[in-house]
């Protein structure tokens, strides 16, 4: 089985960011006509940062990455209104091309405040615009690529926070439904409940083992790896987890700057009976550094075959 590793948004090594922002207080004080300007300078901004991000990571052999999701600034803010997929087509275009031509896996995480199952209808809508937004953006890219959701709110119970969950994704155009993946969260929904609603809807599962360990029932892994992998049949990507370690023991929900090495083997042995090719995303502070301390430790305490410089074979 091969293993590939990946990281989140802004790498550590370079000083770069694609995810400089405009606030909305600043934009009202601004004007629109100034407003918008500084929004397009910051878009430019972005656009180039992330090219030479992309760049970076193929030169250090890492060919899965989650873009982030602020590269557009008040993309998604009902009252800004500002053309941002005919205006930078080239860009678009540019970017989307050098993912596919090193054959990247590149995917998309909106923030917390993208709830699908709220009570609150007026967030339902504006958390479906910001789907929408998102589809868009990596439509403008030609990806095929997937959007991570959690299932979200708890309110009424989890029974009928998945029924709202189903009644609202059931909703969304067909082509955004392909796009969703599901992950299991800290708190609330288990990878039980989790896996129950991607296998009834028929969409992917994103193992979170960090929160796999903060929130479980009594379920082992070993139990549900198999089911879990199985959710990806129709996508044409391998499988994909999330892999953190803690923090502290306080702050068991917080991710820690790098990963345990000796907890992620023990995770490999549990699951290695699959036999099953997936892609690990790194979620660590320290980014790409953590990725690479990993691979270090790895290659120390395991006879593991190394493919590439972030690939290797178990």
């Amino acid at each position: 089985m091969q293993i590939r590793f990946g990281y989140v948004a802004l790498p550590v090594s370079i000083p770069l960011t694609s995810s400089s922002t405009v606030t909305y207080s600043h934009y009202q004080k601004l004007g629109q006509k100034r407003g918008n300007e500084k929004i397009h300078q910051t878009i430019l901004s972005n656009f180039e940062a992330l090219m030479e991000i992309l760049k970076y990571n193929v030169r250090n052999d890492i060919y899965f990455y989650r873009m982030t999701c602020n590269l557009i600034p008040l993309g998604t803010h009902p009252d800004v209104h500002y053309e941002v997929w005919k205006r930078y087509q080239k860009e678009w275009d540019t970017i989307g091309a050098y993912i596919k031509k090193y054959k990247m896996r590149v995917d998309l995480h909106p923030d917390q405040f993208c709830v699908l199952n709220s009570t609150n209808p007026i967030v339902v809508e504006h958390t479906i615009k910001i789907l929408e937004f998102y589809q868009n953006m990596l439509s403008a890219l030609h990806l095929d690529s997937v959007l991570i959701l959690h299932i979200g709110s708890g309110a009424g119970g989890k029974k009928e926070a998945m029924k709202r969950f189903e009644t609202n994704f059931r909703k969304l155009q067909p082509k955004l439904q392909k796009m969703i993946v599901l992950e299991n969260d800290d708190k609330i929904f288990t990878i039980r409940n989790t896996l129950s609603l991607c296998e009834k809807l028929n969409i992917p599962m994103v193992l979170d083992y960090h929160h796999y360990k903060c929130n479980h029932k009594q379920e082992k892994i070993e139990d549900y790896i198999g089911r879990i992998f199985a959710t990806w049949k129709d996508r044409p990507e391998n499988p994909k987890i999330h892999m953190s370690s803690p923090k502290n023991k306080k702050e068991k929900r917080s991710h820690h700057e790098y990963i345990n090495s000796d907890d992620f083997i023990t995770f490999l042995e549990k699951i290695r009976f699959t036999n099953q090719d997936f892609d690990v995303m790194i979620e660590a502070k320290m980014k790409e550094e953590a990725l690479f301390r990993l691979i270090r430790e790895l290659k120390y305490k395991k006879e593991y075959k190394f493919v590439n410089s972030t690939t290797f074979l178990l």
